[in-house]
């Protein structure tokens, strides 16, 4: 068997409590947008152990602080050997990053490939949640 690539031992060590890493907001007084793109999502169906494929849509209004990009891709890439539903990824990162960021606003579009004719997109929305509650 051969030894671990870098990159595989990085993904398998990252710890979201410790390794995200959050930078401050270089212009805390404006309502500006970042939007984040991540189109290489894999993990793995709870059920049938086969992989999931899908893209990340991030958009969000930060406040006091953002998220820094290779931390944001390690946090994603972590999942790839996980057993999770297409809900549970998308309320674990929405969650997540939310409660990291306290931003203004947030919303996560989750854009799984389809599998066995079954096309599925997952949608979560600050300011819906913030009505709903």
């Amino acid at each position: 068997m051969s030894e671990k690539k870098y990159g595989e031992k990085i993904v398998e060590a990252f710890d979201v409590a410790k390794d995200l890493e959050l930078w401050p907001n270089v212009s805390p007084e404006k309502n500006y947008t970042i939007k984040i793109t991540l189109p290489e999502f894999t993990a793995l169906c709870p059920r049938s152990g086969y992989p999931d494929f899908g893209t990340i849509h991030l958009e969000y209004v930060p406040d006091e602080k953002v998220v820094e990009l290779k931390a944001i891709k390690l946090y994603v890439n972590s999942f790839r050997n996980r057993h999770i539903s297409h809900e549970g990824v998308a309320n674990e990162i929405f969650d997540t990053l939310y409660g990291a960021l306290k931003p203004r606003s947030m919303k996560l579009l989750f854009d799984f490939q389809p599998r066995g004719n079954v096309h599925t997109v997952v949608e979560i929305d600050s300011e819906t949640i913030k009505k709903e509650g």
